[in-house]
């Protein structure tokens, strides 16, 4: 398992960080350590999850990954 921490754009109440925890948590393989405004801890098995399945919840979510 590989843990990360992940800067999140665009994020600014309570109802952003549900909807990235759900988005985050529907990808088989990964798991939601913690998400608040601005950043998420993820654990994930880099066989089953790869970057653009993360990139694209973030995406579904209506945020983005900062650089």
């Amino acid at each position: 398992m590989k843990q990360q921490e992940l800067a999140i754009d665009g994020m600014s109440c309570g109802h952003c960080v549900k909807s990235l925890s759900k988005e985050l948590s529907a990808i088989k393989g990964l798991t939601v350590q913690e998400v608040v405004i601005g950043k998420a801890v993820i654990e994930y098995d880099p066989e089953l999850v790869n970057d653009e399945d993360i990139l694209h919840a973030i995406d579904e979510a209506g945020f983005r990954l900062a650089m």
